[in-house]
């Protein structure tokens, strides 16, 4: 005989038990997982063969190179002249890095801590350099650049870069100054203080953090930076990642072990500075400062 609990069908509604749920919910879960599965093993799969094929005699025809060596390394080094392409990205990145605290940290005080007009048009103006595809104001930066002669040297460079980069910082600084009492200054201030020692011996130390996580910010930044340096560098003041493209498209016949070695060492510099950037900086409070 038939009861009255076994003809009763399985509840999958918001009543059901929890296990029931997670059951019906289960297959959309598992597809996620198998999209990032996806997406991750083909990314491991580019990056293993590149770096496979940088350490490869030769490569051609079988899951695996036919021999072995790292001599692919030093020709590419002397090959691309990476050490003095190193050198010019170290100078532009350090350059860009420093004038942008430099810059943007005053600015960003001013905007955390005065009430003036127009301070809403200087907010936007700052905005759209980093909502704004880098192309689309990089191609008349570089005109203008060019004119100036200032295109194809270092200073080029780093006035393009300064255009995305202090915007950044200051969007960075502003939410960490107003998290920075003012009734602080203000006691300096009545005890005596000077303008410069609230400066050095207050403020200083209290926006150093602040600093720090913006800089390496600008530097991971800067050094991954390709329109930009693209278009207003020359052959003298290219970075890593413009000489990884020339070599790649520009014409003439060239080792593709070389290039995959060049593309090791940009991949493993920017991996260093990421790991760097990921120690000192977290982003999630970043956000939870921006939110606030």
């Amino acid at each position: 005989m038939t009861t009255a609990l076994e003809t009763r069908p399985a509840a999958t509604g918001p009543t059901a038990p929890p296990g029931r749920r997670a059951l019906a919910l289960r297959p959309g879960t598992w597809l996620t997982w198998a999209v990032l599965a996806f997406f991750f093993v083909n990314l491991a799969g580019v990056i293993t063969t590149v770096l496979v094929n940088s350490f490869s005699r030769s490569w051609f025809d079988s899951w695996l190179p036919h021999g072995w060596t790292s001599t692919w390394y030093s020709h590419a080094w002397h090959k691309f002249s990476l050490g003095q392409v190193l050198t010019t990205t170290i100078e532009v990145t350090l350059l860009v890095v420093v004038i942008s605290l430099a810059l943007a940290v005053p600015a960003s005080y001013a905007l955390a801590r005065r009430s003036f007009p127009g301070k809403k048009l200087v907010t936007t103006l700052f905005v759209l350099p980093i909502l704004v595809p880098p192309i689309a104001y990089g191609i008349p930066l570089a005109t203008v650049l060019y004119k100036i002669h200032l295109a194809g040297t270092i200073t080029g460079v780093v006035v393009a870069n300064l255009v995305p980069s202090i915007p950044f910082v200051v969007f960075t600084m502003t939410p960490f100054i107003e998290q920075i009492d003012p009734r602080i200054e203000a006691a300096a201030r009545m005890c005596g203080a000077s303008t410069w020692t609230v400066l050095t011996r207050i403020l200083s130390p209290l926006l150093l953090p602040g600093m720090l996580a913006a800089g390496i910010l600008v530097l991971v930044r800067t050094f991954g930076m390709f329109e930009l340096t693209f278009l207003t560098s020359g052959p003298t003041s290219q970075t890593l990642i413009v000489s990884l493209f020339s070599a790649v498209n520009s014409a003439g016949i060239r080792a593709p072990q070389s290039v995959d070695a060049m593309a090791v060492i940009y991949t493993g510099s920017m991996a260093v500075l990421l790991l760097i950037a990921l120690r000192f900086v977290n982003p999630t409070q970043l956000v939870a400062r921006a939110s606030d």
